[in-house]
């Protein structure tokens, strides 16, 4: 990886995820003169943190984020939230057109489907919700702690749902659920005994990418159980787009070349 010139600059990193600490760590080793602040949203109790400087909590929407930025000097933005955190990466496009900062996505590639996948795809919760008693009884909640809402309906109490997420969910929660507090990565053995220990007939997931939960598509297809899953937003338009933290850092040595 190229050694960034010196000169200083502030690139604040919007993290949560593994790209986003990988960033961080990646900056830290090859740019030590770069100030990295690393900004957690702090829906998780116990994240793993990176180096640099974090912040914990909100900025109170996109006019907030902008006068933070302005305020801390940042020089460059890198939504590396989870692909999934849509309202988040809307308020950093306008926040980085109001304070006049360029903006980055950085996003992981998605899952493409296997040769013996069968999969379903849904643009919400809700329409993943809908879909599931035609395919299921016993299903595999790997949506994370928040919507649940959209799968407590009363047209799925008859449904059973064995639901992971990293802190305990809150209600409104499905009518027969049990939780399992768990964070990955996941192996394929772990994830193959979990279908068979608790009878899974369905599974249902956002298109997170990556490998660090991929294991139970495997263990999907290997048990012809269908999958649900649910397509990630769009990043906002005019918005450049990294796949890996080394293209990242590539983008803000071009800040660097550029400045």
């Amino acid at each position: 990886m190229p050694v960034l010139p010196v000169r200083a600059v502030h690139v604040l990193v919007l993290g949560g995820t593994t790209e986003a600490r990988r960033l961080a760590e990646n900056l830290a080793a090859h740019a030590p003169e770069v100030r990295v602040t690393t900004s957690l949203a702090g829906r998780v109790s116990a994240p793993r943190l990176p180096p640099g400087a974090v912040r914990v909590g909100g900025f109170g929407g996109p006019e907030g984020l902008a006068a933070w930025v302005r305020e801390h000097g940042v020089d460059a933005i890198v939504d590396a939230t989870h692909p999934f955190a849509a309202t988040m990466s809307r308020n950093a496009a306008e926040a980085a057109a109001q304070a006049h900062v360029p903006l980055l996505a950085l996003r992981r590639p998605g899952w493409v489907a296997q040769d013996g996948d069968r999969w379903h795809t849904a643009g919400s919760l809700a329409e993943a919700a809908g879909l599931l008693p035609a395919l299921g009884e016993r299903v595999f909640l790997t949506t994370g702690r928040m919507g649940l809402a959209a799968f407590a309906g009363a047209g799925l109490d008859a449904l059973w749902f064995l639901v992971r997420s990293v802190d305990a969910p809150e209600p409104p929660c499905p009518a027969r659920m049990e939780v399992l507090l768990d964070r990955g990565p996941f192996d394929l053995r772990g994830e193959r005994e979990l279908l068979r220990r608790h009878r899974i007939d369905v599974l249902v997931t956002k298109d997170s990418g990556g490998d660090a939960t991929a294991p139970k598509l495997t263990a999907a297809r290997e048990a012809g159980i269908p999958v649900v899953v649910v397509r990630r937003p769009p990043v906002p338009e005019g918005v450049p787009v990294a796949r890996t933290p080394d293209e990242a850092v590539e983008w803000v040595r071009r800040l660097y070349a550029s400045g």
